[in-house]
C-alpha cells in the first residue's frame, strides 16, 4: 500500500538504458510516485526546469551528450535545485566519478545491478526527509 505522505511525489529517472527507467517506474508508480523519464543529460535538465514540484532525481552517471556528474554540477550550482535529493545509480568501477558526485553533495549512491526494492526504500527516505525540511512550522494557537 502506498505511503499517503508521498502519493504524487514526482521522481525523475535519468538513464540512457530505457529498460532501467521502465523497471524503476514499474516499482515506484504502484507506491504512489509519479515517474518521469529522461535518457540524456540535456533532456534531464529540460525536465527538471519544466517540473516545478520535482521531489527527487535518480541519475545514471554514464549519459549521452552530458554526464551525470555534469548534470549534478548544474543542479548544485542553481539555488532552485541545490537541495533537490539525487540518488546516483552507477556501474561499479567509476571511483573518480563517485568522488566527484560525493563532493557535489549527492544524496545517495547505488551500484548497478540494483535492487528495485532497495531503491524504493531509499527514494521513500529521501523524499520524506526533503518534505520534512520544507514543511511549514507547526500551527500554534498561543499568542
Amino acid at each position: 500500500m502506498p505511503d499517503t505522505s508521498q502519493v504524487g511525489a514526482t521522481v525523475l529517472v535519468v538513464d540512457d538504458e530505457p529498460h532501467i527507467g521502465r523497471i524503476i517506474r514499474t516499482r515506484l508508480e504502484p507506491e504512489g510516485f509519479q515517474v518521469l523519464l529522461a535518457e540524456s543529460g540535456p533532456d534531464a535538465l529540460a525536465v527538471i526546469t519544466g517540473t516545478p514540484h520535482l521531489s527527487l532525481v535518480v541519475l545514471d552517471l554514464m549519459l549521452p551528450h552530458m554526464s551525470g556528474v555534469d548534470v549534478l554540477r548544474v543542479l548544485r550550482a542553481d539555488p532552485r535545485w541545490r537541495a533537490l535529493p539525487c540518488i546516483v545509480l552507477t556501474a561499479a568501477g567509476q571511483d573518480h566519478e563517485l568522488q566527484a558526485v560525493e563532493a557535489l553533495g549527492v544524496s545517495d549512491i547505488m551500484t548497478k545491478p540494483f535492487s528495485p526494492r532497495r531503491l524504493l526504500a531509499r527514494v521513500r527516505d529521501h523524499v520524506a526527509a526533503a518534505a520534512s525540511r520544507q514543511a511549514p512550522p507547526p500551527f500554534s494557537s498561543s499568542p
